[in-house]
C-alpha cells in the first residue's frame, strides 16, 4: 500500500474483519433479476469499491492451506455484479504460519477461480510471507519490501 501511495496512487485499505458480510443465500435476486442483494450488510459497499477500482489487491491470512472465510464470503457475494468487474489488475498477498512457498500456489489457484469468471482480469503480482503467525512476526521480513516494490511499480 505504501509503495502505491509513494507512486502517487489513491488507495484504500479495507479490512474484511471490520465488515459485516453475510454468506450468499443463493436467492438469485442479484444474478437473474439484476437487483441489489436483499441482504443488509457491508458487501454492497465493498463490491462497489472493487468495481470502481482499477487495481485490486486481495490479501488474506492462510488458514488450513486456504484463504480466510471472510475473503471467500466476499468473493461469493460478487455473484451478481461480477459481470461488471472488467479489465481489473489484481495482486494477491498471503501470510501463513508455515514457511512453504507452495502454499501460495493453492491461494492463487483459489483466487483464479474467481478471476476465471471475470472479463479480462490480469494478475500483476503475488507476495507470500510464510513463517508469520503471531502479531509482529512479519517485521523485517523480505516479503514486505517485495510488496512495497510491487506497489511502487503499479502504473
Amino acid at each position: 500500500m505504501q509503495g502505491a501511495i509513494d507512486a502517487g496512487h489513491q488507495v484504500e485499505k479495507i479490512f474484511l474483519r471490520d465488515k459485516v458480510i453475510h454468506p450468499c443465500i443463493g436467492c438469485d435476486v442479484c444474478s437473474s433479476q439484476k437487483k441489489p442483494c436483499p441482504q443488509n450488510d457491508d458487501a454492497a459497499e465493498v463490491i462497489r469499491k472493487m468495481l470502481e477500482a482499477e487495481v485490486i489487491v486481495m490479501g488474506t491470512p492462510v488458514y488450513f492451506y486456504s484463504m480466510s472465510a471472510q475473503m471467500k464470503t466476499l468473493i461469493d457475494r460478487c455473484c451478481g455484479p461480477y459481470t461488471e468487474m472488467k479489465n481489473k489488475e489484481f495482486y494477491f498477498i498471503a501470510t501463513a504460519a508455515e514457511d512453504d512457498e507452495k502454499i501460495m500456489d493453492r491461494i492463487v489457484t483459489s483466487f483464479s477461480g474467481f478471476l476465471d469468471c471475470l472479463e479480462n482480469p490480469a494478475v500483476r503480482g503475488t507476495v507470500f510471507c510464510g513463517g508469520v503467525w503471531h502479531a509482529g512476526e512479519i517485521k523485517g521480513n523480505a516479503a514486505l519490501q517485495k510488496a512495497y516494490e510491487m506497489g511502487k511499480n503499479i502504473k
